[in-house]
């Protein structure tokens, strides 16, 4: 696998500035960006998807009202790598695989490309009302399940077979609103009658009523008929897991690698991996060791691409899986640093921000430390590194300014992410975001900048408003045109965070392989100096004032960069 390189690296969606992935390229290009970055992220909205904003993707060609070839040409130019998502746990329904499905039913090429509930679990339960197996209780005490109810979604076939597939996340039901004349035509109904019908139905419908229960009063009649024409018309959102036991499976993943490696990826970040790798009676979150042999396989494939894989999962401190990622030889995100910058500040202690760095040089991690992302603030992830009392404390600070708290399925012990961006989580004070930045920069990996945290901005609660139920992760996703990025790049927080990056891009003194020394003598205080090649950088903080200075040093002894906050 390529080596990761350790220069900053900007996240974006491709309409996050300026509205498509040439408007991104035209801002890094920028004067006041010059040199800033080594890397940019680009979300899988470029891609041809339907949901949570690129996650639940189509095929992997490029979405051209979005990104085009030549924007990412005009990337390579600059000198900046790429970094592209993989899903490997499954599609959208609208995949031209699912569609196949959906159209030849088990006659399929790719019937056994996606998981049949009741094949998986043949023989271990017993068939529920709708035809899906009710796996034995046994079996599920120990699943972890990211949505009330089991994961499946009941499809139906041609000649009307009703099938279950499983379905890990997110999952919706569509049936057409008929027309009179359809009516009219399917049941044979005069036009009076077919209005009325029309009408009852797209009541029941928009109500959330399943076509054999809508409530039909005169035209009980016609329940069967009705039922039939639409079951025969339904639709489908939604993400049907992949069967890793399909060789049409690992075709597709060896297809994609080698098209995102065609789109000029360096790096690819393994999305949802851990849930593939399924067995009745496990938990099917991070099989053991059948999770780490589903990477090393991936990874033989993109060795052959000269690709860096970057998997992508959040699991307690407690539970070392951060380690075990390095240990076979991956990157890994540092979701940790996010919450512990909050904890640091809001207690005026560094104490536990030191012992996780010092974890990190120790066990040799290669990470790639963040503050805010597309997907929210994780403080699940610190259980084991800080009490639970702490954990709900920063949970509490995070909603009070404003934050959404995300959980799992209403267990509400089980904090998965706060959504709020990176700024009003410190209060949105810009004094607190150039040192969180500053110490982000000083942290050993490859530093991942969100573009709104890049520019200070605030929690978007218009944009979880018109996003309605679940769109709480808006929040921190706000577009920038153009009027707003060049008001921006005026900011001093902006200038002089670009003018960090721009030393951490270039300075010869950090790198995997260089030395840092830590320092937390004084209580509240944490210095970091990292030297290489006879450079020498160092960092003073107090997290207290959040006061910081910054002195470098080149070979020869000359100051190469200085800054105070």
């Amino acid at each position: 696998m390529a080596p990761l390189r350790n220069g900053p690296m900007l996240n974006v969606y491709p309409d996050s500035l300026g509205g498509t992935l040439a408007d991104v390229v035209r801002f890094v290009a920028l004067p006041e960006l010059s040199g800033c970055f080594q890397s940019l992220y680009v979300l899988p909205s470029l891609y041809h998807s339907d949901l949570d904003r690129g996650f639940s993707v189509i095929d992997y060609g490029l979405e051209e009202s979005l990104a085009r070839r030549e924007d990412l040409e005009a990337l390579k130019a600059l000198g900046i790598d790429l970094k592209l998502d993989f899903v490997l746990n499954h599609m959208s329904v609208r995949s031209p695989q699912f569609r196949d499905v959906l159209a030849n039913g088990r006659a399929s090429r790719y019937a056994d490309f996606f998981i049949d509930w009741n094949r998986f679990w043949e023989g271990k339960g017993t068939p529920g009302p709708d035809g899906a197996i009710r796996p034995d209780p046994a079996l599920l005490k120990d699943m972890f399940f990211r949505k009330p109810g089991l994961p499946y979604l009941m499809v139906r076939l041609p000649g009307g077979e009703e099938v279950p597939y499983w379905n890990t996340f997110y999952q919706e039901v569509r049936y057409p609103r008929p027309t009179a004349a359809d009516l009219a035509a399917a049941l044979g109904l005069a036009p009076g009658d077919a209005e009325t019908l029309a009408r009852l139905a797209a009541e029941g419908l928009d109500a959330g009523v399943r076509p054999a229960d809508l409530a039909l009063g005169a035209y009980e009649p016609h329940r069967a008929a009705l039922a039939a024409w639409l079951e025969d018309r339904r639709g489908y959102l939604g993400q049907m897991d992949l069967d890793l036991g399909s060789p049409l499976v690992w075709d597709f993943y060896e297809d994609t690698l080698r098209r995102l490696a065609d789109y000029g990826a360096a790096i690819v970040r393994l999305d949802a991996f851990a849930y593939a790798p399924k067995a009745p009676g496990r938990k099917n979150f991070l099989n053991e060791p059948e999770t780490w042999d589903l990477l090393a396989q991936v990874r033989a494939i993109a060795d052959r691409y000269g690709l860096t894989l970057l998997p992508e999962i959040h699991a307690r401190h407690a539970e070392g899986i951060h380690a075990r990622v390095a240990e076979m030889g991956y990157p890994a995100y540092d979701f940790f640093l996010p919450g512990l910058l909050l904890d640091a500040f809001e207690g005026g202690d560094a104490a536990t921000l030191v012992r996780w760095i010092r974890e990190v040089r120790e066990k040799g991690l290669r990470t790639v430390p963040m503050l805010g992302c597309h997907d929210g603030i994780p403080l699940l992830d610190l259980e084991g590194l800080l009490p639970l009392d702490r954990i709900e404390a920063l949970v509490r600070s995070v909603v009070d300014r404003g934050g959404y708290v995300k959980d799992l399925h209403g267990q509400k012990n089980l904090y998965y992410q706060v959504n709020a961006t990176y700024f009003s989580a410190l209060g949105e004070s810009e004094e607190r975001l150039l040192l969180a930045r500053a110490l982000q920069l000083f942290l050993p990996g490859k530093p991942q900048v969100w573009y709104l945290d890049l520019f200070a901005g605030t929690n978007d609660h218009e944009a979880v408003a018109k996003a309605g139920p679940g769109g709480h992760k808006e929040i921190n996703r706000t577009n920038l045109d153009w009027a707003a990025m060049r008001a921006g790049l005026e900011r001093p927080v902006v200038r002089r965070q670009l003018e960090l990056l721009r030393f951490r891009n270039a300075f010869p003194a950090f790198g995997f392989d260089a030395d840092l020394a830590v320092d937390d003598a004084v209580p509240g205080t944490l210095g970091l100096t990292w030297r290489r090649a006879g450079c020498t950088a160092s960092l003073a903080a107090d997290l207290r004032t959040a006061a910081f200075r910054i002195r470098a040093t080149d070979a020869d002894g000359r100051e190469a960069f200085a800054m105070e906050g």
